[in-house]
């Protein structure tokens, strides 16, 4: 698949104000606790004429544009356990890449069942402890090499993921920081919106020079994504980590929803 392979794609400012929207909630959502992928990659598989590997690719500009602002704004007002999460990032960049590498080969009829199970376990195991995350109770000390390892496999695993699927990566993370690090949840949505960063740009060194990328929707989606990442951000730090679970909850239980009904409409339609 090649860039030509995207001309076939009719872009009109309908289309192109639509994804401008799309990529202002997407980027709300993932600033806050991740997901925005729920948003943006299923309105890029109702584009007529493109691919699911473009979807993804185009995706990814959205994508990297909000987590950049957010990043920024929170570097700026949440100070990050930092010898955890720019390793993590790190590890997370090379995960991406070899997760975009396999995207081709991802054999979803698999992995979609078990990306459900893994949301339906997350959403009940954070309803079920209220009182997770709302501060930090790490579980090993901040400087063993159980809590930096912990966080560097975390980083890793999740890249390899956003790089081969990618939706519901910000909220894979959050979670695992909170439940498996210990961080509160904003903390854990400052140091996700570092480390997804990464991830994006991991996806995009292998997917812009196999030119997977349609530009002119993923430029769309990338200016609304750095507004909705922007005021994601300042939300999140202004209402603290209640809100930011709330968010999380609500988040989780769409794409369990979303999921579900994507793989029963494909198995009653087969």
């Amino acid at each position: 698949m090649t860039a030509a392979a995207g001309s076939a794609i009719e872009v009109t400012l309908g289309l192109i104000l639509l994804l401008f929207a799309v990529g202002l909630l997407a980027g709300w959502i993932d600033a806050v606790v991740g997901g925005g992928g729920l948003v943006q990659l299923p309105a890029l598989l109702l584009v007529p004429g493109i691919t699911a590997v473009q979807a993804l690719a185009t995706n990814k500009v959205g994508s990297i544009a909000g987590t950049t602002v957010s990043s920024l704004t929170y570097l700026r007002r949440v100070t990050p356990d930092r010898s955890a999460t720019f390793p993590a990032a790190g590890l997370a960049l090379v995960g991406s890449v070899l997760g975009a590498m396999l995207a081709a080969l991802m054999p979803e009829a698999v992995l979609r069942p078990a990306i459900l199970a893994v949301l339906v376990a997350v959403a009940v195991f954070t309803l079920m402890k209220p009182s997770l995350g709302a501060e930090a109770r790490l579980r090993f000390p901040p400087d063993s090499a159980a809590h930096h390892t912990s966080a560097w496999a975390l980083g890793f695993f999740v890249g390899v993921y956003d790089g081969a699927l990618g939706p519901g990566t910000g909220s894979f993370l959050v979670i695992g920081f909170v439940a498996l690090i210990g961080f509160s949840f904003l903390q854990a949505s400052a140091s996700s919106k570092v480390i997804n960063w990464a991830t994006n740009l991991g996806a995009l060194l292998f997917f812009i020079p196999a030119g997977h990328v349609v530009w002119s929707l993923g430029l769309a989606m990338a200016l609304g994504n750095l507004t909705g990442g922007y005021i994601g951000a300042r939300t999140a730090i202004r209402l603290g980590s209640g809100f930011v679970r709330v968010v999380f909850i609500v988040v989780v239980g769409a794409m369990v929803l979303s999921m579900g009904w994507s793989m029963l409409s494909g198995a009653l339609g087969r």
